[in-house]
């Protein structure tokens, strides 16, 4: 009989492991229905702001739901860890850059936003090779919420439901408020968790 060959954690694909890959696949789907010109705006019939709206709405649903299965089913794996912050800002930016594309959002708020993910990314990297704790913060968590918002509300204020552009502009400026303080508060958390590493290697007298 052959033995079966032990599988890595690294590679261990579980449901919620499915779910972080399923998100990541529904991203270049949200760009296109957003971006495309249709003809009567409609996609099989539906509205395409109804289309998008309900393709980034699933997609923000396995962003909470995979994190639950995980931690219910105790399947937290390194693969998981990885793939799952990377499908948020891979949706998330690629919803707020067809919406400047669309003329729905201003740019520099979504290079402010945009950017402020590529550099708490960056710390946090750099902070786990060094030792660092950089657990998330609350106001990054208000932050999600609020983007998640900002971009249903202003897919559907496009034509469909003009007040809700209103509501996205609003939580548009709330997303990014609190990118720039909890992206403060992540600057701060490392470089304390630098000078700490630092006091450690000095050697008592």
């Amino acid at each position: 009989m052959a033995r079966r060959r032990a599988v890595g954690p690294w590679l261990v694909m579980n449901l919620p492991n499915a779910l972080t890959l399923s998100r990541i696949f529904l991203v270049p789907l949200l760009v296109v229905v957003l971006l495309t010109r249709f003809e009567g705006r409609l996609v099989l019939g539906i509205p395409k702001e109804l289309v998008a709206a309900a393709i980034f709405g699933l997609a923000s649903l396995t962003d909470w739901l995979d994190g639950y299965l995980a931690r219910r089913r105790k399947q937290i794996t390194p693969l998981g860890q990885m793939l799952d912050p990377l499908a948020d800002k891979l949706l998330t930016s690629a919803a707020f850059i067809s919406l400047v594309q669309m003329e729905l959002a201003p740019a520099w708020m979504v290079a402010v936003i945009i950017g402020r993910e590529m550099a708490v990314t960056a710390l946090r990297s750099i902070g786990y090779n060094r030792g660092i704790a950089m657990p998330a913060s609350q106001l990054g968590k208000v932050k999600m919420v609020a983007e998640v918002v900002a971009i249903l509300a202003l897919i559907l204020g496009q034509d469909f439901l003009r007040p809700a552009r209103t509501i996205g502009t609003i939580a548009l400026w709330v997303a990014l408020v609190t990118a720039v303080i909890s992206g403060i508060e992540y600057y701060r958390q490392f470089v304390k968790g630098g000078a700490g590493e630092r006091s450690a290697q000095i050697p008592n007298h």
